[in-house]
Parts: structure tokens; C-alpha cells; sequence
């Protein structure tokens, strides 16, 4: 994208892994949903003939999973999930785990898509009229299973008619903002500008952004967020222009055993992400390279924390505190 549109078709769990390794599976919960939807296929091997063989290529897929994407929780609290389910069922039968363990996966997608409809209008009612919104990366559809987290607040915000236009940043170096935000707020029919992840600061400067909205890979217990890099500079340029700063995380997202940003494993990505664009290499020959996939915004750069439950906001230690495992769970049972 955006040039091409294609779908691959697999029923080979170690394709899927690859492509969340590499990004072509990206976005927080869209890896969730793959890493289940992955176990799913893994289980389905027709090799599997006995429980052992059931065991055996159930604990490879988890194990393979688990080690393609280090930052971002969502996945590894769908892997738990599965882990979780199939130790309950994998002594009755081959056929009873798989059953349970698609149920799973499907209900992880049904649970994704109505967390992001939430997110959108909990978001959308932060929004002012005629508003103009920067946003970082891409949160959208092609980085979840439904309408988006911080993408699906501004499309949610631009049908109830509050949207006069969004920026866009590029955000290097794989350049997500400029190759399917665009195409996503385009489609919306959304008024979109795409700029360089440079040109924020000046846009504040002459008072053009009246919102940043961006997404999350990981938030820690005390409300610090892992996201794209470049995001902790535009909360650092935000504070500074008196901007709110608003993250869209699914509580999926909040890391309940991660106390502070500093705890966050950050993900190194290959050097030639930055050296080349399109294959082609852009840098010196033989430069050092710095390839960090990801940041830490530090809580008290953060206005509110959206998530499907409610917008949280300071101290986070408090309103994350409330939001413990098990009164998620009700929560989402109840709705």
C-alpha cells in the first residue's frame, strides 16, 4: 500500500508470524487478533493426530509467536489467553480444542471491534466543533479489526460533523502515516494533510492543531505509553502550545505488570529501515544507525487515556488502578 492492494492466503501459522515480524501484520490489536487466529491454524495442522502431537505444535505456535514483536502487549495477552483456554480443554479431544480455541480467537476479533466502536465515541465526545487533529502512524482499520483507536475517534468525530481537517505525519522510517493513514482518512472522505514528522512543532506554532490523538502499543500501570516513535516529541511540542494529548488505548493495551515506561521493552529495528526507502539506499555508506521502533511518553504529558471502558485521566496511577483484570472482564461481559 498504497499502490497495490493484495491479500495472502495461508493456513500456515509461521506465514502469519513472519508477517507480524516484518509488518506486514502491524498495529496492536491486529497483531492480537493474527497471534490467535494463528494458534487457530497451528492446531489445525492435519499432521496433529494425537493429543501429544496436539501439545506439541500448540506450545511451537505460542512459543514462535511470542517472539516476533516484543512491545507491543497486545499480543502476548491474546497468546495468554489462548494458553489459557487450551489448558482447560486439550485432555478431552483434538477436535473439542479446536473448537474452543477458534471460539476464542473469534471472540478476541468481536471484542476488538466493539472496543474500537467504543473508543471512538468516548474519544469523538472530547472533540470540539471545527476541530483540526494531528495524528501520528496509522491506527486505523488496517491496524485493528474494526474502525481504529485514535483513527477511529476522528472518523468518528468527522460523522458527527466536528472534523475540519486532520494532519497526518509521515512517520518515518516505514512511513505508516503517509502510506495508509492518508489512504484510510481519504476513503472517509476525510479532509487530510500529510506532513513531515518535522512539520508539527510549526503547525502548533501558528495555532493550527487544536487536538494530537494518537494510538498505543503498550501503557504502563502508571499511565507512561510505549508508542511510534516521534510520539514523546509531539507530546513534549503539545505540552508546550497548551495542545491536548490524547492516546487511544484498548485495555488490552495496559500492561496491569509493567509499573513504569522504563520497563517497556523497546524493539531495535533492522538499520536499513532508515539507510534505505523503497529499496534504495538514501544514507552514506557504512553510517552507524539508531533504529528504535518505538518511544516513551511520560504520563504527565498525557491529557486522557481512551479506552473502551471510559477516558481515563490523572493521576493514572489512580483510574488505571481501578481498572484491575477482573473488573475488565465484568465490564466486558456486561456489554
Amino acid at each position: 500500500l498504497p499502490h497495490d492492494e493484495v491479500y495472502i492466503e495461508t493456513t500456515d501459522y509461521r506465514v502469519i508470524g513472519d508477517a507480524i515480524r516484518v509488518l506486514k501484520i502491524r498495529g496492536a490489536p491486529a497483531i492480537g487478533v493474527a497471534a490467535a487466529y494463528s494458534v487457530v491454524l497451528a492446531v489445525h495442522d492435519p499432521k496433529i493426530t494425537s493429543l501429544q502431537d496436539l501439545n506439541t505444535e500448540f506450545y511451537a505456535a505460542i512459543n514462535f509467536l511470542s517472539q516476533t514483536r516484543p512491545t507491543a502487549v497486545s499480543l502476548f495477552v491474546a497468546l495468554d489467553r489462548m494458553r489459557h483456554l487450551y489448558e482447560q480443554v486439550s485432555h478431552n479431544s483434538i477436535l473439542g480444542s479446536q473448537f474452543h480455541l477458534l471460539a476464542e480467537a473469534r471472540l478476541i476479533q468481536h471484542e476488538d471491534i466493539e472496543s474500537c466502536r467504543k473508543i471512538g465515541e468516548y474519544g469523538a465526545a472530547l472533540i470540539s466543533p471545527k476541530s483540526t487533529i494531528l495524528t501520528h502512524c496509522n491506527t486505523g482499520g488496517l491496524a485493528t479489526s474494526g474502525i481504529g483507536t485514535a483513527q477511529g475517534i476522528i472518523t468518528t468525530a468527522a460523522q458527527e460533523g466536528k472534523i475540519q481537517r486532520v494532519y497526518a505525519d509521515e512517520t518515518r522510517p516505514l512511513f505508516q502515516g503517509a502510506r495508509l493513514t492518508t489512504l484510510e482518512l481519504m476513503k472517509e472522505n476525510i479532509d487530510v494533510v500529510l506532513i513531515t514528522d518535522g512539520t508539527a512543532g510549526m503547525l502548533m506554532q501558528r495555532r493550527e492543531i487544536d487536538a494530537v490523538v494518537v494510538g498505543a502499543d503498550r501503557v504502563a500501570a502508571n499511565g507512561d505509553v510505549a508508542n511510534k516513535i516521534g510520539t514523546y516529541q509531539l507530546a513534549v511540542l503539545a505540552e508546550r502550545h497548551m495542545i491536548p494529548f490524547y492516546v487511544a488505548a484498548p485495555t488490552a493495551t495496559i500492561d496491569f505488570g509493567t509499573k513504569t515506561g522504563k520497563d517497556i521493552p523497546i524493539e531495535e529495528r533492522d538499520p536499513a529501515e532508515i539507510t534505505h526507502v523503497a529499496g534504495i539506499r538514501i544514507a552514506a555508506e557504512g553510517v552507524s544507525v539508531f533504529a528504535p521502533a518505538f518511544d516513551i511518553t511520560p504520563n504527565q504529558l498525557v491529557t486522557g487515556i481512551v479506552t473502551e471502558v471510559g477516558v481515563l485521566k490523572p493521576p493514572y496511577n489512580e483510574s488505571i488502578g481501578k481498572l484491575r483484570p477482573q473488573q475488565l472482564r465484568t465490564a466486558e461481559a456486561a456489554s
